[in-house]
């Protein structure tokens, strides 16, 4: 990888973490950047998911103390979505990848629909919360961003925002620390048996973290409903790439 290659990928992640905090999708644009920096298709995917835990990371260290208040829940929920993270990365790394990369535009679809009708969902819910559907919540979305990545934000905050009646900048928090829990144990897994390049994913993952540093004040004075319905459409335009591609 040349000088001029790596400094190209930085920028790349930069905006990647930017846009993938602010809209779920941060490897719409760092994938295809791996991709054009010369790594085969598997190889990119596993140094992708290497490199976007410094979106989480990045943006958990500008605005960690939103978490505070969950306090034990956010250990119960760190255990699913990392349980979840373990179990996609080891379908990755053992299993055919056709069948289920079939059923992803659709899952992103769904998720992405889910978003546009979340006022409609919260109002058919009314007060209610989902105390059990909202960690195995968690777990099945994790499996999917162990084990592909794309959208996996978009999924997580789809699931916070109808479950439960958070605002969407802290929605937006909370799907970032559970998909760095996700991608930080797939991460682990990848290093250990998976093809990833080092060089690229330190490229991307210093860009990332710049990314998700200023991704939190970015979405804080963004208008709720700006944010929520710019998510959706871009979720769906992923599913309709991925299902084309």
């Amino acid at each position: 990888m040349t000088v001029l290659t790596f400094l190209l990928v930085v920028v790349a992640g930069f905006f990647a973490g930017l846009v993938g905090y602010v809209t779920g999708i941060a490897s719409l644009i760092s994938y295809p950047a791996l991709l054009a920096a010369g790594l085969p298709p598997v190889a990119a995917n596993v140094t992708n998911t290497v490199a976007m835990v410094a979106v989480g990371v990045g943006s958990t260290a500008n605005s960690g103390a939103a978490l505070a208040k969950d306090g034990r829940k956010l250990v119960l929920w760190a255990a699913c979505s990392a349980a979840g993270g373990i179990a996609g990365a080891a379908l990755l790394l053992l299993t055919p990848a056709d069948a289920f990369e079939i059923a992803v535009p659709f899952l992103l679809a769904a998720a992405s629909v889910s978003l546009l009708l979340q006022p409609k969902l919260r109002e058919l819910a009314g007060d209610r919360e989902f105390p059990r559907l909202y960690p195995l919540g968690m777990m099945a979305i994790a499996v999917y961003g162990g084990y592909f990545g794309a959208g996996v934000g978009v999924m997580f905050l789809a699931l916070i925002l109808v479950c439960t009646s958070e605002h969407i900048w802290r929605a937006s928090i909370l799907k970032s620390y559970l998909t760095v829990v996700a991608n930080l144990v797939a991460a682990i897994g990848f290093a250990l048996f998976g093809p990833v390049h080092w060089l690229a994913a330190a490229a991307m993952a210093i860009g990332a973290f710049a990314g998700g540093w200023c991704g939190p004040p970015v979405v804080k004075v963004l208008p709720p409903t700006v944010v929520r319905v710019a998510v959706a459409i871009c979720g769906v335009g992923l599913a309709a790439y991925l299902a084309l591609t």
